[in-house]
């Protein structure tokens, strides 16, 4: 198994991942981060950048809290490569909406 960094990632696996997680398997989204992880943080800045300036979270923090708001959700509908990114961008916005209050 190769990460984001270290090369081209298996889609067979994450496509499995992703199957296994939206079916409720606990482990799935633990495993299947670390795949992710760089198309994660590249999201996670764009969206920053349509915040204002001098904002306090910084990509990588952003990436860990939706991380962990993904992991309280006992199933998800994320069965694609582009609905879980469609649900961890959701996740991400939303981690922005209670930084600012």
């Amino acid at each position: 198994m190769r990460s984001i960094g270290e090369g081209r990632t298996d889609a067979g696996e994450v496509t499995a991942l992703l199957a296994d997680w939206s079916r409720g398997e606990p482990r799935a989204l633990e495993r299947l981060m670390p795949l992710l992880y760089g198309e994660l943080r590249r999201l996670a800045g764009a969206l920053l950048r349509g915040e204002r300036s001098g904002h306090t979270l910084q990509p990588t923090a952003l990436v860990h809290e939706a991380f962990l708001r993904l992991l309280g959700e006992r199933r998800v509908d994320a069965a694609t490569r582009a609905r879980f990114f469609a649900v961890a961008a959701t996740a991400m916005r939303r981690v922005l909406v209670d930084h600012a209050r």
